[in-house]
């Protein structure tokens, strides 16, 4: 998989954000969410600039140890658009301004502060982009393969390498994801314990998901059906991962 770099996915991130705000502003905050059901656009758009506000107050102000989430804006309307606006500029901006060697808080192991709340930061945004285009009735618009392969290596090695991860078989199994545009893949590992993923493909699969990174990228986080990709082998473990999968 190529390295994305810290200012890459800043670029990422800024477009991310501007999409699901022209999104969500032609879907109107009434909009219903399919991929969030119960949401309105206004609820995506409440819970999104409460996530860049608590990040970029990490970020920006060095916090070394855990900030306890801030609650949602009670705004609504065209100031709730703009508040969602300046909160993600906020964010790009303080992401631009951090030294290499910021210090503050994170939660995934594996990568510098900055480095970590960067693409943290662009996948979450990309992928309440496809929610927000999901109101509008669209299927997600396409996204880079390299930063759709990078978030899936996230998902999967990321959360899904942690305790919390419910994805677990009663018996070792293993789960293939292949994206075919950009030549990465991954085997994820399942049993009762922690999902373990190593990146390539060898040895054999009890079930492959293929395609474009784009269409698995939104395939594994639930924003498209498994029909989207390509399902060869028990897709009883692309059921699995549709039911357990889903991140809190």
């Amino acid at each position: 998989m190529d390295i994305v770099s810290t200012d890459t996915h800043i670029d990422a991130l800024d477009a991310a954000g501007k999409a699901l705000l022209e999104a969500a502003a032609a879907a109107g905050l009434d909009a219903e969410v399919p991929t969030c059901p119960g949401w309105r656009v206004r609820d995506l758009l409440r819970h999104t600039t409460a996530v860049h506000h608590w990040a970029t107050t990490l970020v920006a102000e060095a916090h070394t140890a855990y900030l306890p989430f801030g609650g949602e804006p009670d705004l609504d309307g065209d100031a709730l658009l703009a508040y969602t606006r300046e909160g993600h500029a906020r964010l790009v901006e303080a992401l631009r301004g951090a030294p290499e060697d910021l210090e503050c808080w994170t939660f995934l192991p594996g990568s510098a502060p900055r480095a970590f709340w960067a693409r943290r930061q662009t996948h979450e945004t990309t992928v309440h982009r496809a929610d927000a285009e999901s109101a509008l009735g669209s299927a997600p618009g396409p996204v880079d393969p390299v930063i759709a392969a990078d978030g899936i290596d996230e998902l999967l090695r990321g959360f899904h390498g942690s305790d919390r991860s419910r994805v677990r078989t009663d018996r070792p199994r293993t789960l293939r994801v292949r994206a075919t545009d950009s030549g990465d893949a991954w085997t994820v590992h399942l049993s009762p314990e922690v999902p373990r993923t190593e990146p390539g493909a060898d040895g054999p699969a009890d079930c492959e998901l293929s395609g474009p990174a784009d269409r698995l990228y939104m395939t594994l986080w639930n924003r498209l059906p498994h029909e989207a990709v390509t399902v060869t082998g028990d897709a009883g473990l692309a059921r699995l991962w549709r039911e357990s999968s889903a991140i809190g």
